[in-house]
């Protein structure tokens, strides 16, 4: 294996057990340093997850040099912020979705990601698993025809009402957390459809006591070849469900939980032919993010996810929420 990374946390963010820890663990990078609000608990999650060192602050972490990946799991409208700092500073980013709050403040990482040089990745890990990899191929092989419709649903039981995915000053809502998902999917398939999806129209639902924050979103989207997509996202769900279904002319492929495929690796495929499981294995798919990552930074590997990527899904997300209603989640004020 070539050098590990050295990476860098910000904030003891409880996703960052499932989306880096165990991943680095796994694959033998190392994480050297960590830097939260509050240093005692910086301290108890570095000892907790064998991090090397605690940094004093976000910002000491990202001018540490030693850490040459900073990764943000932050609240949403802490993303743009800190990796605009991160970039700056000429660290490699690997950032959670979205990259920014709104697509004005992603056009700004994709500036700096340009003059930093370095490697930007927005983490839309389900993309390199092999159940999203096997679903692009059944399409590229022609087995179920021509694209037609593609539905996605994000959903999943409320968080509760402190949770700052419902604030809208930190940038919440449900298609900043979930519906993020359907719409980069779909976006996805743009080279079997003619090309990347317009939205065609939204609808979406506010949260009580959360004036400005959706609690559903339904987008619909259009495909220049002709095909049609929809992208649901629920945050107040009765149940988990993360499933994407592409309907082609001439079948189906279905994918129970495209976006965590380590709790449900099937793929349903079903033709005139009759219909077939194919199991992809629940290796996390955020162990394979992370390898993809590091292939890039430390071999120049080509990545299908960078800083302009990111700029488009969020343009999508704005125009989502201005068609059902709502504004675009503002920026941090500094």
């Amino acid at each position: 294996m070539s050098e590990p990374l050295r990476i860098g946390v910000l904030g003891a963010a409880r996703i960052s057990e499932s989306s880096l820890i165990g991943p680095a663990r796994a694959t033998g990078h190392r994480v050297v340093a960590v830097a939260a609000r509050d240093r005692s608990r910086a301290e108890a999650w570095a000892a907790e997850h064998g991090v090397e060192r605690v940094a004093g602050s976000y910002a000491e972490l990202i001018a540490d040099p030693e850490v040459e990946v900073v990764y943000n799991p932050l609240a949403n409208g802490l993303h743009g912020p800190w990796n605009l700092a991160a970039l700056t500073a000429g660290k490699h980013v690997l950032s959670e979705k979205p990259s920014a709050s709104n697509a004005e403040e992603a056009a700004e990482v994709r500036e700096a990601a340009a003059k930093a040089g370095t490697v930007f990745m927005e983490a839309f890990h389900y993309l390199f698993h092999p159940v999203t990899r096997r679903l692009h191929e059944i399409l590229a092989s022609g087995e179920i025809g021509e694209l037609r419709h593609v539905e996605a649903l994000v959903a999943i039981p409320a968080p509760p009402d402190t949770d700052p995915r419902w604030s809208l000053p930190l940038a919440g809502g449900a298609v900043m957390d979930l519906g993020c998902y359907g719409l980069h999917a779909l976006r996805m398939l743009a080279p079997w459809a003619g090309g990347a999806p317009r939205l065609v129209s939204a609808r979406g639902g506010e949260r009580a006591q959360a004036p400005g924050v959706d609690e559903w979103l339904d987008a619909d989207l259009a495909f220049p070849g002709g095909a049609t997509g929809s992208a649901r996202c629920h945050m107040a769900y009765d149940r988990l469900e993360m499933s994407c279904r592409v309907t082609g002319s001439l079948g189906e492929v279905f994918a129970p939980n495209f976006v965590l495929p380590h709790l449900d690796d099937r793929l349903v495929v079903r033709t005139a032919d009759g219909e077939r499981t194919e199991r992809l294995g629940t290796r996390s798919s955020y162990t394979y993010q992370l390898e993809a990552f590091a292939d890039r930074v430390r071999g120049g590997a080509a990545l299908p996810l960078d800083a302009e990527d990111a700029e488009a899904t969020m343009a999508l997300i704005d125009a989502a929420y201005r068609a059902a209603g709502f504004e675009p989640r503002p920026r941090m004020s500094s």
